[in-house]
């Protein structure tokens, strides 16, 4: 048992012992306990966000994602510490006491889901209910060695969670594992039509999203992180090249740019909206940080919020250009780990930094798994995210779980389909894309042929088309391409679509394997513009 501050409130043993007495000893998650993060309603009992004034108030109902784990058999044990009213990175802004890091009493937490994070690390549970605004689900998760997953905004309920923005509030988990963290995900899934924000899985993943995440994206500039943290962040990009297929370096400037915006533009109005009216009059029950940035929300005007409504839209449209051509960005989960006598003599700056690459997550709407990456040298842990657009929640959880070194679940091939290979205006979001989504194509996985191969654009009529042609003298590095999985009838009915100039035939990959593709003939190049120094078609048309 861990001797820091976790909780609120401890549940007694009775309640806890009828609890794993009512539950199915068949459901996915028998006995399993969890601890619940303060500001995440259960039944019977108060939900304070770690604002002891509101302790004499309790809950009607449990929220929807409590309710779902102990449908699942689930065990609640208590609810835990947290930066107050889920304002803070830290895990030090709370009348209820500071949690540390479990490997350095010295160093924070991280917040604002600390007694959550910290009661798993220590063993206390396998398993806790936090929340992500601006990165609470994750920096935690770093700093303490295990793995915090944060969904897809809406795709777990928020009815019963109190706000924080609420627009961007996500329910998340802490586990030591991905494979702890599948079934509770799993469980919490659900369209709740009592949540205006919730939103149901998509039948099918949308445009781009790979069922098997092979590129994966890093930092094309330095990262501005400590020198501990730099010299594992090398490790872990050293770790990575064993893990994904293809490591590419990408601009995050406007990711970067986005999130500033969090704190620095009109979304601490929201903060306001959702709980200012438990700011005045002031006390000892309210963390006085906490308190001076949100009251700064109730002087935002409305013209000043949709303007910063109009900035966002720009920089997610800049954004959106890294996912063309990759499946998930890896980062460090903060740039250092502060001691808790730095946050002490500067509470917001240093907050603030820790949120560097976690803030623009649930702004540009995006899904993170934070999973360990090793030690530093000085022994504190070390973690890294997986970051990748909406509804890659499935994809990116294998991912990883791969980096983990657990094992990935094999995905079963829909009978009576085949891979295809495509390079050129049938890849994602490219004018011919539509004819294997209306097919019922879904995108397998992001490649690279084989060595060996050139493209060419071709001339002719209408949409601009390249032909990938094996010549033996291509680059090492190979072209990119996409494989989609197709039913079989729909190969032949897209052949029909081509140009003369096209065939189908067996196009060699960077993993060794080979596929059914459209690839050109020496004849139908002969005239045609060479391009493969671009390395594939979307870059050569850029």
């Amino acid at each position: 048992m861990s001797d820091q501050p976790l909780w609120t409130l401890q549940l007694d043993p009775s309640e806890v012992d009828a609890s794993g007495a009512r539950a199915d000893p068949e459901a996915p998650l028998a006995g399993v306990r969890f601890a619940i993060k303060d500001n995440i309603d259960l039944a019977g009992h108060p939900t304070t966000a770690a604002c002891p004034a509101l302790a004499a108030r309790p809950a009607g109902s449990s929220a929807a994602a409590v309710r779902l784990l102990l449908e699942a058999g689930a065990v609640p044990v208590g609810k835990t510490n947290m930066d107050q009213f889920a304002t803070g990175l830290v895990g030090t802004r709370s009348p209820y006491g500071a949690c540390h890091s479990v490997a350095s009493p010295a160093h924070v937490s991280g917040g604002s889901s600390s007694g959550s994070a910290v009661a798993v690390a220590t063993g206390v549970v396998p398993l806790a209910l936090a929340t992500d605004t601006a990165g609470s689900g994750r920096v935690p998760a770093a700093f303490n060695g295990i793995v915090g997953v944060k969904p897809t905004r809406g795709l777990v309920s928020n009815t019963g969670v109190m706000p924080a923005v609420a627009d961007l509030d996500c329910v998340t988990t802490f586990t030591r594992t991905v494979s702890a963290a599948r079934p509770a995900i799993a469980a919490l899934t659900w369209a709740d039509p009592d949540d205006p924000r919730s939103r149901p899985t998509p039948p099918r993943a949308p445009a781009g999203i790979a069922g098997r995440m092979r590129v994966v994206a890093v930092p094309d500039a330095e990262t501005e992180l400590d020198p501990p943290h730099q010299e594992a962040w090398r490790a872990a990009l050293d770790r990575l090249r064993g893990v994904a297929a293809h490591v590419v370096r990408v601009d995050i400037g406007a990711f970067l740019d986005a999130g500033r915006l969090l704190y620095e533009g009109p979304w601490l109005a929201a903060r306001y909206a959702a709980v200012g009216r438990y700011l005045e009059p002031d006390g000892p029950h309210l963390d006085p940080t906490v308190r001076r940035i949100v009251l700064r929300g109730r002087d935002i005007a409305g013209a000043d919020v949709f303007a910063g409504f109009e900035r966002l839209a720009a920089l997610r449209r800049r954004t959106e250009a890294v996912w063309a051509d990759v499946d998930a960005l890896m980062l460090p989960t903060t740039p250092g780990h502060p001691r808790l006598a730095d946050v002490a003599a500067d509470p917001v700056g240093v907050n603030a930094r820790l949120g560097t690459y976690t803030t623009f997550a649930n702004l540009l709407d995006l899904c993170a798994v934070a999973v360990p990456a090793g030690e530093r040298a000085d022994g504190l842990p070390f973690g890294v995210q997986f970051v990748a657009p909406a509804f890659a929640d499935a994809p990116l959880l294998d991912l990883a779980a791969a980096w983990c070194g657990e094992p990935v679940p094999a995905a079963a091939a829909p009978p009576g389909s085949t891979l295809l290979a495509v390079a050129g205006a049938h890849l994602s979001g490219l004018p011919l894309n539509h004819q294997l989504l209306d097919a019922g194509g879904r995108l397998a996985f992001r490649a690279r042929t084989a060595p060996g191969y050139r493209l060419y654009r071709l001339n002719g009529p209408g949409v601009p088309r390249p032909g990938l042609l094996r010549t033996g003298d291509g680059p090492a590095a190979g072209i990119a391409v996409e494989v989609w999985r197709v039913p079989h009838q729909a190969v032949g009915a897209l052949l029909d679509t081509v140009p003369a100039a096209l065939g189908l035939g067996r196009v060699g990959l960077d993993d060794g394997t080979a596929v059914a593709g459209f690839l050109t003939t020496e004849d139908a190049v002969r005239d045609a513009t060479d391009v493969t120094w671009a390395g594939g078609w979307r870059a050569a048309l850029a």
